[in-house]
């Protein structure tokens, strides 16, 4: 595994953007896959800062974490924000989506968009530290 650190600040997003295209394109996933991987984390990324961290007047960081199989490139953000699980938020369903802007509530569509973009996300509050574990699968070109 391979990790980089960064400021759990705003201006950090951009460059854990570039670092999660860095990684999906070493991994060798397609141009939408990598979107995909890349808006996920983008969301993820803002939740933590804007909400984990500013919200609740707290600093640190945004631990990215990667490795790569034969079958899955898998990325891990880390952070030490109060605990918050993505998962636990209800999520806008089918008939929520087909609304007007103006009749849908506000929130969670981010973090649909982070759920039904990647392969596998995932949640896990371990050793005070949130994991947002994000999968994408490998697709091999044999």
């Amino acid at each position: 595994m391979e990790s980089r650190t960064f400021p759990g600040t705003v201006d950090s997003i951009d460059q854990i953007r570039h670092y999660i295209m860095e990684i999906s394109q070493a991994a060798g996933l397609g141009k939408k896959p990598t979107y995909n991987l890349m808006l996920a984390a983008d969301e993820i990324a803002t939740n933590i800062i804007l909400y984990g961290y500013q919200e609740a007047n707290q600093e640190g960081d945004i631990d990215v974490i990667h490795s790569l199989t034969d079958t899955e490139l898998t990325v891990i953000f880390e952070d030490t924000a109060t605990p918050f699980d993505p998962l636990q938020r209800e999520l806008p369903d089918e008939e929520d989506l087909t609304k007007p802007l103006e009749e849908r509530s506000i929130g969670g569509l981010g973090i649909f968009l982070t759920v039904q973009g990647v392969d596998e996300f995932s949640y896990e509050y371990v050793e005070n530290r949130n994991r947002n574990i994000f999968k994408m699968y490998v697709v091999s070109s044999e």
